[in-house]
């Protein structure tokens, strides 16, 4: 049990150091703020909800991913290899995926919210 216990407080550090560190995250939990914000105000259903959580989830998941492959590369090669930013740029562009991805489902989730209190 101390174990596990001990393996929630690294993951909660590595989430600190996500946090404090890393601007883009810092960007992302400002945009969550917002969202959640538009989310009550607009009175997403349940699976709006649930929908929007896997949509952030996965993109902060893919940013602190891309920060342990960036703080990895440069700690293996702290001098430039094409190689190595190529495997930064791999994992930066996987978080970008994420973002645009989420940008759409928030676009959908929200744009049918507001047409319906425009028109309706």
């Amino acid at each position: 049990m101390i174990k596990l216990i001990k393996s929630f407080g690294y993951a909660i550090k590595g989430m600190m150091v996500a946090v404090r560190e890393e601007q883009n995250m810092r960007i992302h939990l400002i945009a969550i703020a917002v969202v959640t914000i538009a989310g009550i105000y607009l009175g997403l259903s349940a699976i709006e909800w649930a929908i929007l959580a896997l949509t952030i989830g996965s993109v902060i998941s893919m940013e602190m991913i891309n920060a342990a492959i960036e703080s990895l590369v440069d700690h293996v090669t702290p001098e430039y290899h094409k190689e190595a930013g190529k495997i930064k740029d791999l994992a930066a562009g996987a978080v970008l995926v994420a973002a645009i991805v989420a940008t759409v489902i928030a676009v959908y989730i929200f744009g049918n919210k507001i047409f319906n209190l425009i028109f309706f």
